[in-house]
């Protein structure tokens, strides 16, 4: 079953600073990657495959892109109880916390217009989302829901994360393709970029372990699920 990592018992004040960092990582990397979502929705060059979904069904309730989100990765953690995923707190603070960043860089940020506006969104809400996905998956509180759905069908039918990832997110562009989400030539840059980007700042932003002064390495199901795309 895929898990947030435990580090076993940590007590007194080097504990507690170690539990702070990790949920300082935790929120600050969430609410990056739905800023980082919001730049790419601007940029109107390609949103990540989940996003061209939500911005699709966006398109046809009128509901706003954050509040689709919310309720999408509401959905997928329901798909968590016949997999026999267990969530942790990252999995369920990511359900809100990313919407609703999502919504309020949307708010702040105007509509661009021309290309030499639309690119510079563009690249900084591809470097953004590493950045912030190193944040919040070194963290260790858990996978994301989408993330756990692909690692979740891994478990279950014994097909490889890349294969299971490349099926879902296939579906879910081609579905919000058809009710009007934004498919471009960001989506492509995002698919090449974000694991490379992705695994450099997982390592930069690694976690000590407070009994020992090692780096965890990344190597948990949520973190490979993450990279292997």
């Amino acid at each position: 079953m895929s898990r947030a990592k435990s580090d076993g018992p940590a007590t007194g004040p080097r504990g507690e600073r170690h539990l702070t960092r990790r949920l300082c990582q935790l929120y600050v990397g969430l609410a990056l990657y739905g800023a980082s979502s919001a730049l790419l929705v601007r940029s109107g060059l390609g949103l990540e495959p989940w996003n061209v979904l939500h911005q699709g069904v966006a398109e046809r309730t009128g509901m706003s892109i954050g509040v689709v989100s919310i309720f999408v990765g509401a959905a997928v953690l329901l798909l968590w109880i016949p997999l026999r995923q267990r969530p942790g707190l990252g999995t369920v603070s990511n359900v809100f916390v990313v919407g609703l960043a999502m919504d309020g860089t949307l708010a702040l940020v105007p509509d661009a217009h021309g290309l030499g506006v639309r690119v510079p969104l563009m690249v900084a809400g591809i470097v953004l989302n590493g950045v912030a996905t190193g944040l919040y998956i070194a963290a260790r509180f858990g996978p994301g829901p989408r993330d756990g759905l692909m690692t979740g069908l891994h478990e279950r039918t014994g097909r490889s994360i890349r294969l299971m990832r490349t099926l879902v997110e296939v579906a879910v562009v081609v579905t919000g393709f058809a009710l009007g989400g934004t498919l471009g030539v960001g989506t492509v840059v995002y698919a090449l970029a974000i694991g490379p980007l992705a695994q450099f700042f997982l390592r930069f932003f690694a976690v000590p372990a407070p009994s020992a002064g090692r780096v965890v390495a990344s190597g948990e199901p949520s973190e490979q699920a993450i990279l292997r795309r």
